[in-house]
């Protein structure tokens, strides 16, 4: 009975969203084997999504994730998403996950979509890009929550076969090289499906995600515009110089044309046009009251007289001044406000 009453309170304890898209997933995979086993080759393209055919098949540009076509996608797949969407259900909350899910499967899917139908426009070659490739699985998924990651715990490290060390910062980009290299090679489906997916969860998580614990003057907050999870902070910073100004470029227009969310300023001022969100304020409070933590130990750990009167310094140590560890910030905090501004590539809101 003991036996039976653990993997029953195991399963129970897994939130509804990451256990659900689990059983789906590993449902539809089998049924698609079954289908394999049962039937001549084919593409199945009511399951799986083939860009000369999916527009008959709409539902394909999201259940197509839940198909594993082998059993080592499979493996792969229930070792690193049930437990990453696990934690991260645990924080955002089901519905929040589940959006996210949605929208990172989805939106990749449509660009790989739109995509191949590029390149059968410009090749004319169909049996190719149009009904060659088919695009499946979670791969798109697997880079999102890495990106999810670097956004929640970036310096912390992982380690792998027991020696490789690597922080989680870095993996999203080792994964889009991998996809890069396997594009170049010729294996642009289903390896392409990974640029997409880092691309798209990086800009819902920057501008669109919902964060409920997280609200400026009573108004709901979105993404996290902070200046280290910039579009720039993922490159080198020699590449800075070109994509800073074409960062701002897309951020003006996607403004202008309402494709981003509104966004709650300062706190102290209320709400403001300045995209400067709650995470980033908090930031640059959390340097100040840093700041003002070393001077106060610095003014105590001066060196003390000999006799009563050190004493009675010690037991009594003199503050530090109010008005200078609350009202004058430091300079370089003067200038991240100054220079504040909304930017889709360099820093949205400075410290």
């Amino acid at each position: 009975m003991a036996v039976l009453q653990s993997p029953i309170s195991f399963i129970s304890s897994i939130p509804p969203t990451t256990r659900w898209f689990t059983l789906a997933t590993l449902l539809a995979s089998l049924f698609f084997f079954w289908l394999q086993w049962n039937s001549p080759p084919n593409q199945f393209p009511y399951i799986i999504l083939v860009p000369g055919l999916s527009l008959f098949y709409p539902w394909t540009f999201i259940t197509s994730a839940l198909v594993e076509t082998s059993i080592w996608e499979l493996v792969i797949t229930l070792i690193t998403i049930p437990p990453t969407l696990r934690y991260l259900e645990r924080i955002w909350g089901s519905i929040e996950t589940l959006k996210f899910i949605i929208a990172t499967v989805g939106a990749s899917n449509i660009i790989a979509f739109g995509f191949n139908w590029i390149e059968f426009i410009a090749t004319s070659n169909a049996d190719m890009f149009l009904y060659g490739m088919h695009y499946h699985g979670q791969m798109a998924l697997q880079i999102g929550v890495l990106v999810a990651f670097t956004q929640i715990i970036p310096e912390h490290q992982v380690q792998f076969l027991g020696f490789l060390k690597m922080r989680v910062k870095s993996l999203p980009m080792t994964y889009l090289t991998i996809s890069t290299i396997m594009t170049i090679l010729g294996f642009q489906s289903p390896w392409i499906i990974i640029q997409f997916g880092w691309f798209v969860s990086w800009i819902y998580l920057r501008f669109y995600k919902k964060n409920t614990s997280d609200t400026v003057g009573g108004l709901p907050n979105y993404g996290d515009r902070s200046e280290t999870f910039s579009l720039v902070s993922w490159f080198p910073p020699f590449t800075h110089v070109v994509l800073g100004p074409g960062g701002n470029f897309v951020y003006k227009w996607a403004n202008t044309l309402h494709l981003i969310p509104s966004h709650g300023g300062d706190v102290e001022s209320g709400f403001t046009s300045v995209p400067g969100s709650a995470r980033a304020e908090a930031e640059r409070r959390r340097a100040m009251a840093l700041q003002a933590l070393d001077q106060r130990l610095a003014h105590n750990s001066t060196p003390s007289v000999s006799g009563p009167q050190s004493a009675a310094a010690v037991s009594a140590p003199r503050p530090a001044p109010a008005a200078a560890t609350e009202k004058t910030p430091s300079p370089s905090s003067n200038a991240a406000n100054e220079s504040e501004s909304g930017d889709i590539g360099a820093a949205d809101a400075s410290r």
